[in-house]
């Protein structure tokens, strides 16, 4: 079994690739750190939704429906300001349609190849990235800190992921962080869109205004909603971009993705930090959907809701805040 870790390229840009056996996977720093595929060679299967080469040029200037984004701080926030322990910072307005900002600083920035190697069993790769005043982003978000990601590759363990944040500065920090983890369904050659169904560990639907930003208040899920959290459900069963709460099931917080062809089952465990879900499928246009872990509620400093519940926490100096999370078949 060939296990081995390189440099080389993805679609004409920089990529570390890492091979297990039947599975490969590449990550491009320059690019957000996004692990932008993960491949079962064996059986034709691609899980994430890839740019090919003629949508480079877009997924460069919006990389957010590709390969796994990191989103920091998530989703969006009214007005583009975010109160802060007394203070309110104030972010580009960067989705016109509701004059918000949406998605962060980190997906779109450059990352740094810490390391990268293998073993007898496993692949794997470090990726970092450190803002302190000298990066554009601190502008906005004015704390020093350090956020690592560690892919690591075993053809009997699937493809894990290590996110690790660590307060640089001197003062309390916020930690809010999503994966905009886009999934293809079909991820196999010979499946259609209607082969597949979806389970989610959701719990209750966050009520959204106009400007897709929570109420405060609930809304009773639909039958389809229902079959989501339960039995399963076509990923595709009508449009799709809404935000839940994450309930553990048997201990378990996950998305299980089966392709009933194949009798093949994609698992996304993405551990229990996470607290909520977002659930996007693009207007449910049929060949992939976005179940996005998210660890606060979507403009979380300006919901009045206790901290605790809606994922509204911060870092020390010198804290270290991690999470793993994994995709493997079954």
């Amino acid at each position: 079994m060939s296990i081995t870790a390189f440099e080389g390229q993805y679609e004409g840009e920089a990529a570390v690739w890492l091979k297990a056996g039947r599975y490969e996977a590449a990550i491009l720093p320059g690019i957000g750190g996004n692990l932008i595929c993960f491949r079962d060679t064996e059986n034709g299967y691609r899980f994430l939704h890839e740019p090919g080469a003629a949508e480079m040029e877009a997924f460069k200037a919006s990389p957010g429906i590709h390969g796994i984004p990191v989103l920091f701080p998530p989703n969006r926030y009214e007005d583009g300001e975010f109160p802060w322990n007394g203070q309110t910072y104030k972010f580009p307005v960067n989705e016109a349609a509701t004059g918000n900002h949406l998605h962060g600083f980190l997906h779109t920035a450059a990352w740094e190849v810490e390391e990268f190697g293998s073993g007898k069993s496993e692949s794997f790769v470090t990726v970092a990235i450190k803002v302190d005043e000298n990066h554009p982003s601190y502008q906005y978000l004015p704390f020093k800190y350090t956020v690592k990601l560690r892919y690591t590759l075993g053809e009997a363990t699937g493809l894990s992921q290590q996110l690790l944040v660590h307060n640089d500065g001197g003062e309390l920090m916020p930690c809010l962080l999503a994966f905009h983890t886009a999934i293809n369904a079909p991820f196999a050659p010979d499946s259609s869109p209607q082969d597949y169904r979806v389970k989610a560990t959701i719990g209750e639907r966050w009520e959204l205004s106009e400007r897709m930003l929570p109420t405060g208040t609930f809304q009773e899920l639909t039958a389809d909603e229902i079959a989501l959290r339960d039995e399963g459900v076509n990923p595709f069963f009508a449009p799709m971009d809404n935000h839940y709460t994450a309930v553990p099931q048997n201990g378990r917080n996950r998305m299980e993705l089966t392709d009933s062809k194949s009798g093949v089952t994609l698992v996304y465990d993405v551990g229990t930090s996470y607290k909520q879900w977002m659930i996007w499928n693009n207007g449910a246009t049929e060949g992939f959907f976005c179940p996005e872990p998210q660890i606060n509620l979507v403009n979380a400093p300006k919901v009045d809701l206790p901290a605790d519940e809606i994922g509204l926490f911060g870092l020390k100096p010198g804290e270290f805040w991690e999470e793993t999370s994994r995709l493997y078949v079954k």
